[in-house]
């Protein structure tokens, strides 16, 4: 490792007093900025999310990793920081949610917080205010980040959407005054914002210019943030990068994995486990009216839009004949999510219009009345199947805004929220055939 010696690589953890404050951007244009100047970065992600890793790889030019310290326990936290930050020069975590929201019941490592795992690392927090409707106020806040948990270190703040010289100087001046140090201020620019869905940032693959506005972005971070203040803020990670057991056992030894635009909500940790431990991924676009590999001894759909798309997969023929062929053949094939609603009856989408899908699972869905769910899953398991052996524990997230209108299949799994409550989600089986509302992100055991 190019920054720890016999310590772990060194890093800095981007957080902020809510959602919404700017984080994400501040730390795409930070990444982005570093790369350009020759430091190495390994991004990585604090939580379940998706979209804002693959806006993190295309800023970086290497895979972005979830961490998250209520699913996954310290050893797979430690082992995939150890492996991802290996040969480079600093990691840069973004974190989730406000620096302390995280669920009310620790989970295999802690609640899930951000302020955890800078608990857990020892990276210190470079804190992103979002000063456009305050002043000295946002000292204040600073000040309560600072000293509401001894085990966490503020590093300093970053003054995000700030409205001119005059607004910024009394806030510079109390936060001088109680020690915290400013790391940059930016100014208000509509131009660098991401439009949204109802799941989130559009995906990093429909951003028209994604190469052009992360360097737009790097732009004004470089101009107004302190780069060389930053770096030198990162601290070695304390979390022993012990060996770790693959988060998931891969399904299969020939890993048949849907991947465009309908499909991408997989975590890199699951692919590269899988990879570890032997697996080969034969990737295939359902879009582009592609099959699963004849070869494959698993078929794995991943979550995504589906629903935008579903009049263009309800007529890929080629996609849907070859789900049918593989589980008539008796392949474990498994859809998460999105995928779990192509393997059902039917999808209808926020029109009212209805689709049908592969048919080898009864699920019906419908978006005309969007409904979230939303929440950590700890599940076990009623049969043997592509998640593993009946009695094994998983834990994951669920995030959709689908309706149930039928399920029609027995259940696949017991599951509970973080409180330990029971919730709705039971999944899906049919023979070979398997499905989940929620996404997996390790096993127990």
């Amino acid at each position: 490792m190019t920054g720890g010696g016999t310590s772990g690589p060194r890093g800095v953890i981007i957080s902020a007093v809510r959602s919404g404050a700017g984080k994400t951007t501040l730390s795409l244009g930070l990444m982005r900025a570093l790369t350009r100047r020759g430091v190495a970065v390994q991004p990585l992600k604090s939580g379940p999310d998706y979209i804002d890793p693959a806006f993190q790889e295309a800023a970086c030019g290497r895979p972005s990793f979830n961490l998250d310290t209520w699913a996954m326990p310290r050893e797979l936290i430690g082992s995939l920081i150890g492996h991802a930050g290996a040969k480079t020069d600093m990691c840069i975590a973004e974190g989730v949610m406000g620096l302390f929201d995280g669920v009310a019941a620790e989970g295999r490592t802690a609640r899930g917080a951000t302020a955890d795992l800078a608990a857990l690392t020892g990276w210190p927090v470079v804190l992103v205010l979002d000063v456009s409707a305050q002043s000295e106020t946002a000292a204040a806040v600073a000040l309560g980040c600072k000293l509401y948990r001894d085990d966490v270190h503020l590093a300093g703040v970053i003054l995000n959407r700030v409205a001119s010289e005059g607004h910024e100087r009394p806030i510079r001046a109390a936060l001088e005054r109680i020690g915290v140090p400013v790391l940059g201020a930016l100014r208000r620019r509509a131009s660098i914002a991401l439009p949204d869905r109802h799941l989130g940032l559009v995906q990093a693959g429909e951003h028209a210019d994604l190469d052009g506005w992360l360097d737009t972005l790097a732009d004004e971070v470089a101009a107004q943030v302190s780069l060389d203040a930053i770096v030198a803020s990162a601290a070695p990670c304390t979390l022993e990068a012990a060996p770790s057991a693959p988060p998931l056992p891969p399904p299969g030894q020939r890993i048949a994995v849907a991947k465009d635009r309908a499909f991408s909500f997989l975590y890199p940790h699951m692919l590269q486990g899988w990879r570890d431990a032997g697996a080969e991924i034969l990737f295939f676009s359902p879009l582009a009216d592609e099959a699963p590999d004849i070869s494959a001894d698993a078929v794995w759909l991943p979550g995504g839009y589906p629903e935008l798309h579903a009049g263009t997969l309800a007529a890929a023929a080629r996609f849907l004949g070859g789900l049918r062929d593989a589980a008539a053949r008796g392949v474990a094939v498994h859809g998460e999510c999105g995928g779990y609603m192509v393997l059902g009856s039917g999808i209808e989408d926020a029109d009212g219009a209805r689709h049908a899908m592969a048919g080898l699972l009864g699920l019906e869905t419908s978006f005309g009345k969007r409904k979230l769910h939303l929440g950590y899953r700890r599940a076990r398991l009623l049969a043997d199947g592509a998640l593993g052996r009946a009695g094994g524990t998983l834990w994951g997230h669920e995030f959709h805004y689908a309706s149930v209108l039928a399920v029609n299949d027995a259940p696949l799994l017991d599951a509970v929220d973080a409180r330990g409550e029971p919730c709705a989600e039971t999944g899906a089986r049919r023979g070979c055939v398997s499905g989940t509302f929620f996404h997996a992100i390790a096993v127990e055991g």
